[in-house]
């Protein structure tokens, strides 16, 4: 089983927009600036975060994104299924034609821990993410290490 970066970077992408939403829209150059996904990719991504409400979009200067509701109310899983993302351990995408178009031996072991993966994901809202002490470590690092960037002369620069 693999989650791919599509899950990935949506979950990651979700867990900023959450750090740092503090009452005022988060662009998603921010976000692709601190996690260093690409700024198409994140659109592409946010476009259906936003068809499944889990983000509002604002418009104009300053725009950007909200939460689509609170963070305790947004859980992993629905992230990664907004995203069209699978968590499926089976070898047939959970269609039970694994073996010549007949079910294998072990389906139903790798049907039922696809499953466990899946309600794990979705014990786990945006808001135990944040309250973690690693990602806050995590966070911060990324700030300063913005700040330390864009401070630093250009390259070139008179």
């Amino acid at each position: 089983m693999r989650l791919t970066t599509k899950g990935r970077y949506a979950v990651t992408a979700m867990l900023d927009l959450t750090i740092h939403c503090d009452d005022k829209p988060v662009s998603l150059a921010e976000i692709s600036q601190r996690q260093s996904i690409s700024l198409s990719y994140l659109e592409q991504l946010f476009s259906k975060l936003r068809q499944s409400e889990l983000v509002t979009s604002v418009r104009g200067p300053g725009g950007g994104y909200h939460l689509g509701r609170a963070s305790e109310n947004i859980f992993i899983a629905e992230i990664i299924d907004a995203v069209n993302e699978s968590v499926d351990t089976t070898n047939c995408q959970g269609k039970g034609d694994c073996q010549g178009g007949e079910i294998c031996l072990t389906h139903s072991l790798w049907d039922q821990l696809s499953h466990e993966i899946h309600n794990f994901l979705n014990a786990i809202s945006l808001a135990d993410l944040v309250a973690r002490r690693d990602v806050k470590s995590i966070a911060q690092r990324q700030v300063e290490q913005l700040l330390i960037l864009n401070e630093s002369p250009q390259a070139g620069a008179c």
